[in-house]
């Protein structure tokens, strides 16, 4: 059943993304270029999902349990820290340079799309840095943990 409802949602999520455009890197660049061209149906995009979110976020924070009865995780971190910087603005430069964030790259990967394809490698080759960069640090903070006692 997690893997059927894992299945639709992606499937809606995509349907949703081609419908609003959003699967066209010239789309998106266009909304970045406000001094020229710019297209902001991005943000008529962006206010549907934010407000879609919100209205999710506030009913999953009165429950304990998802629909399908795991135990609900809901992110706790509330600080504005380096990493966070760090990752929002790799984050928005790759969406600058490429056009692509991860769902629409995924979907442009499914249609056959060559760009969308090297972004989704680049993508993989990123969560893979970070990974080895975190294992890297919680290493490192390890061993000075045993330097320090």
């Amino acid at each position: 059943m997690k893997l059927l409802t894992a299945f639709i949602s992606g499937t809606l999520f995509g349907l949703g993304l081609i419908l609003a455009g959003m699967t066209d890197p010239l789309k998106v660049l266009a909304f970045l270029d406000v001094t020229g061209r710019w297209d902001p149906s991005l943000a008529l995009v962006m206010i549907g999902a934010i407000g879609s979110a919100a209205v999710g976020f506030a009913y999953a924070g009165k429950r304990r349990r998802t629909l399908l009865g795991d135990e609900l995780q809901l992110p706790t971190r509330r600080e504005i820290n380096a990493p966070l910087i760090v990752g929002s603005t790799l984050f928005g430069i790759g969406w600058g340079l490429a056009g692509y964030c991860p769902g629409p790259g995924v979907v442009g990967l499914w249609a056959g799309s060559l760009p969308a394809a090297v972004f989704v490698i680049a993508l993989f080759f990123g969560i893979e840095a970070h990974a080895w960069y975190d294992q890297e640090r919680g290493q490192s903070d390890a061993d000075e943990a045993v330097a320090d006692t």
